[in-house]
């Protein structure tokens, strides 16, 4: 079968992004399957171009790389140009290139665009996929404001939904969403994976500075969606206690890096540290040796359905989870007992949990086995990848109507 990709994130595990894209693909792959991803370039992944479009090739997948840079910190006018242009490129490709299933990944929600000219034009069987819920997140963060902009977006979703033969969504909450409000008769979910064999199996850590410290890890953008000022006052906190033996390490960039590490110094809350983005395979270290893993979000409804990666390589590496959401990440890790759920507004009660797990390293040690051995089960990239595979070949095979 031939599987034509649009994901404008693409990354290997060189780059400091999710591998989602690559690990299924590889799978595919392998499999018997023919892959090619669209993809533009993400400053956190590790695709480069000189030419405006090159041809590359990783394990097997092609892909198609637009000159097209994409950075967390551009301006909302600029990557909405972004988006636009990534997604006018690559109907090209909806046109021309062979493919017997299409597969669009959102966000953003304009890379629908080529999904439907594949659909419409070409007839093409379409999966949409919804990494996360657009334009409903960017609307409830206020990032889309202008009515018409609103009633455009919402229109877009509409037609890409109404597209699609199947909708695969990132998390049971987006499921249901899907479900509910736009009636869609097959949706799946298929969470964000885990690199079971990278992140359980225990790296060698050369820094000593952390290998010996108490921390909590936060790993991702840091800006408003991330909550990330939250983690900074739960620092501040900590120091105020007397408590800056606890420290909250990012690692990741964004739009508010800067102003933190600035605040942080002039606060002098040096408890709070960041480093810069490193590969997965440098990555994995501090995650495993950390007290517990960050998966902080804003206390909107909207991210309540969130599928963040740190959430899933953060079992898989064995180490409980302290999330703010009260969505499905909330019910998993009560259900599993692998993890803790605070108020997304309210830093103290972090600094006050960090306390607390500092005197229960044995009940983090159960709770870090306990997270190994669900997410082996529950989030293993292979496992998921056949999952999503099979969707999709009974859609591939399925006449159309």
């Amino acid at each position: 079968m031939k599987i034509l990709y649009f994901y404008q994130y693409f990354s290997t595990p060189k780059g400091s992004w999710g591998t989602r894209v690559y690990e299924f693909a590889k799978e595919w792959v392998a499999e018997g399957h023919e892959v090619t991803v669209v993809s533009s370039i993400y400053s956190k992944s590790d695709l480069t171009a000189e030419r405006l479009i090159e041809d590359q090739l990783f394990d097997g997948i092609k892909v198609k790389v637009l000159n097209i840079r994409i950075d967390n910190k551009q301006s909302f006018i600029k990557r909405i140009l972004t988006f636009f242009a990534y997604s006018v490129l690559s109907s090209w490709y909806a046109l021309t290139l062979k493919a017997d299933v299409v597969i669009a990944s959102s966000g953003p929600i304009t890379v629908g665009l080529p999904g439907l000219v594949a659909r419409y034009l070409r007839k093409r069987k379409f999966v949409f996929e919804t990494r996360d819920l657009w334009p409903e997140g960017a609307i409830e963060l206020g990032i889309i404001r202008k009515e018409w902009m609103k009633k455009l977006a919402y229109w877009f979703e509409r037609k890409c939904y109404r597209a699609a033969d199947l909708v695969v969504s990132l998390s049971p909450g987006m499921k249901n969403y899907i479900e509910q409000n736009h009636g869609h008769p097959n949706v799946i979910s298929v969470t964000n994976a885990a690199n079971i064999a990278l992140f359980s199996n225990i790296q060698p850590f050369a820094n000593n500075a952390f290998k010996a410290g108490k921390y909590a890890i936060y790993t991702g953008n840091i800006g408003v969606v991330n909550n990330s000022y939250w983690l900074y006052n739960a620092a501040k906190h900590l120091k105020s206690l007397g408590r800056d033996d606890i420290k909250i390490l990012l690692v990741g960039e964004g739009q508010q890096r800067e102003e933190l590490e600035l605040l942080a110094k002039d606060e002098g809350t040096d408890n709070f540290i960041r480093l810069g983005l490193m590969p997965k395979k440098e990555l994995v270290p501090f995650v495993q040796h950390a007290m517990v893993s960050l998966v902080p979000l804003k206390g909107t409804p909207v991210l309540n359905t969130s599928s963040p990666n740190k959430f899933f390589e953060s079992l898989a590496a064995g180490v409980p989870v302290v999330q703010n959401t009260t969505g499905w990440m909330k019910d998993f890790l009560e259900e599993h007992e692998v993890g803790f759920t605070v108020d997304p507004n309210d830093a103290e009660a972090l600094a006050t949990l960090l306390i607390e797990l500092d005197d229960k390293s044995d009940e983090l040690k159960k709770m870090g086995k306990q997270a190994k051995k669900i997410s082996s089960t529950e989030f293993d990239k292979n496992i998921l990848a056949k999952k999503m595979l099979a969707a999709i070949v009974a859609v591939g095979e399925k006449k159309n109507g």
